[in-house]
């Protein structure tokens, strides 16, 4: 890069960064400024505009203020007070985000469920959640009752969409069409902080049972702002929302791009890759959210000509892969890619903000001094940082991997950590003694690596790496190697054990088109991948299970390994003359180590 164009990049990135923190910075932790006082705000200011735009319509400013000023009388009427909490069970939809605005009124908690749960999945997260009283819609009352029976507290439902409502439950709708429409008393709200609790959202669960983590009305409004400063959002810009709005990329950053500057939010249910350019031309969509694997299916799909003839001007959000970044950015003609790297609870947080492939975020060095954020050094077989004979952690060297960890100050909005309701889950977050004597840091468990120019890159999750003859195999990697063939859609990849092998041996679930290469597979894997990386066994799925922000789930898969009695999807063993289905008697003969690997 030659003198110019670095001095123009630093530039680029020293202006954008001062004017996102700008805008971001009258928030903090003692302010009386909560995150409805900002919501009433941008309401007041754009009364007429629409802010909700769905199949049936447009909703102004002052009918969503309306809405969710009915739901904070409702609250008051059924005795609840501040602090108190109210699980949401409901799909995508505009009165979602209406009614935890309007919950927070009277300084009402919002607990935001996972809408795809069922069963002992929904009632641990109904239990941890402490609500005493869930709003869900008719559409998923079967999905309820699949956990009424394993709750263990008492739970008041109320329904939306069903008029009359079960027996024992309320009436959501025809209550709330009795209620006033004015604005209740701030005397309900006035002895809360910023720092208090606005809203509990759920870890994504992939390893294991979700945790709710409490967000605090600073990191609520953060997030409502960041990224709409970010992208330079106004009352013009339209952002069309196909993520779940329980989880905070697109209920809070991708809501937050609309609303917090006077824009609109295209609402829809769910994602179609089919569908998805239509709708986003029909809508004149400005913005998206998204997750990597989404911009995945959408490269998967045939070309329309809606792709042609779209103003979308910037996309928002995380997981691109590099395999799809270009390709994706080209195909689609994107001007603006704004990756980004947080965890929902953690204060690690990155921003590409100059739209490099591949990368999740910048810190030059020369603003290191601005930022928490660190990358130990990690030790694989203790699965946690490094620590040397003086007892500390060592910081990385550019291109070395390491953990993230995001130094913990409780009176910085950015740097603050409230951990879980759990406080076991949160101690086991927190490392102390990192550099010195007393200091704390977030442990996000992600490895990451940053280059000589500040650009981090995201390398694999700490519990998915794993160690094979003697090396560590990152399964993002491993990933995106298998994922840039022709044909081969999702590439899942984890480890397996194998009996009198140390370590685990490599294993991918792939979704493939029907006549995908198998011997080209193999080849391009063995030459995009060193011996000890390649997947010995390989899964063949029509679809893979994946979480409602598309991660992949990898905890059934590890379980069920590479056992042909229990895993009915065709299993490939990687033999030394090609693939071999693997059938009960060879996976006899791998296991009994008559078949070496």
């Amino acid at each position: 890069m030659g003198l110019f164009s670095y001095l123009g990049r630093e530039f680029f990135y020293l202006k954008e960064l001062l004017r996102v923190t700008r805008e971001v910075g009258w928030i903090k932790p003692d302010s009386e400024t909560l995150t409805p006082d900002h919501l009433e705000s941008v309401v007041d200011e754009h009364r007429d505009l629409p802010v909700f735009i769905t199949d049936t319509g447009e909703v102004t400013f002052a009918e969503y203020d309306a809405y969710a000023n009915r739901v904070a009388h409702w609250a008051l009427a059924q005795g609840l007070k501040p602090g108190d909490t109210v699980a949401l069970f409901l799909t995508n939809r505009w009165e979602y985000i209406a009614i935890w605005y309007g919950l927070s009124k009277v300084g009402v908690v919002s607990a935001l469920l996972n809408y795809q749960l069922r069963g002992a999945s929904l009632a641990h997260c109904l239990d941890i959640s402490g609500a005493s009283v869930v709003l869900l819609e008719d559409e998923l009352k079967e999905a309820y009752d699949s956990a009424c029976d394993q709750i263990s507290c008492e739970m008041d439902p109320w329904y939306l969409d069903r008029t009359p409502a079960p027996d024992g439950a309320g009436d959501f709708d025809e209550v709330l069409t009795g209620l006033p429409s004015d604005r209740p008393s701030r005397d309900h709200r006035a002895h809360l902080r910023a720092r208090d609790a606005c809203l509990k959202m759920y870890t994504s669960g992939t390893t294991g049972m979700p945790k709710a983590a409490p967000l605090a009305h600073t990191r609520v409004m953060y997030y409502l702002n960041i990224f709409s400063a970010g992208c330079n959002a106004g009352p013009g810009d339209r952002m069309f929302m196909v993520l779940p709005l329980y989880h905070s990329t697109g209920g809070l950053c991708g809501v937050g791009c609309a609303i917090s500057r006077g824009g609109a939010l295209i609402v829809r249910q769910k994602f179609s890759a089919s569908l998805f350019w239509d709708e986003v031309q029909r809508f004149q969509a400005t913005l998206f959210m998204y997750v990597g694997e989404l911009c995945r299916f959408l490269v998967s799909t045939p070309p329309t000509p809606a792709e042609d003839d779209h103003r979308i001007r910037c996309i928002i959000g995380n997981g691109l892969r590099p395999d799809i970044w270009v390709k994706f950015q080209e195909r689609f003609k994107i001007p603006r890619i704004m990756e980004f790297y947080g965890a929902t609870e953690g204060n690690v947080g990155l921003v590409n903000l100059d739209s490099k492939p591949g990368a999740i975020g910048r810190i030059p060095p020369w603003l290191k001094w601005r930022f928490n954020v660190e990358l130990a050094a990690y030790d694989y077989a203790a699965e946690a940082p490094l620590r040397g004979p003086d007892g500390f952690c060592r910081r990385t060297e550019p291109d070395e991997v390491g953990e993230a960890i995001g130094r913990i100050d409780p009176n910085d909005t950015r740097f603050r950590f409230e951990g879980y309701q759990n406080k076991e889950e949160t101690e086991k977050k927190v490392l102390h003694n990192a550099f010195e004597e007393g200091d704390a840091w977030f442990r996000t468990g992600d490895l990451l690596k940053r280059d000589k120019e500040g650009y981090f890159y995201f390398i694999d999750r700490v519990g998915d790496t794993f160690r094979w003859r003697s090396e560590n195999v990152s399964t993002n990697e491993v990933a995106e190697a298998i994922g840039r063939f022709p044909g081969v859609e999702q590439a899942n990849v984890y480890g397996v054990e194998v009996p009198g092998y140390p370590g685990k041996a490599g294993m991918a679930a792939l979704v493939t088109s029907p006549d995908i290469d198998l011997v080209g597979l193999r080849a391009h894997i063995h030459d995009a991948l060193p011996p000890y990386a390649r997947p010995v066994f390989l899964r063949l799925q029509h679809e893979t299970d994946t979480t409602g922000t598309f991660k992949f789930r990898k905890v059934d898969l590890v379980k069920q390994g590479y056992d042909p009695a229990i895993v009915t999807d065709p299993l490939l063993f990687d033999d030394e003359t090609g693939y071999t289905r693997l059938r009960p008697a060879l996976f006899t003969a791998i296991n009994d180590g008559t078949k070496r690997l």
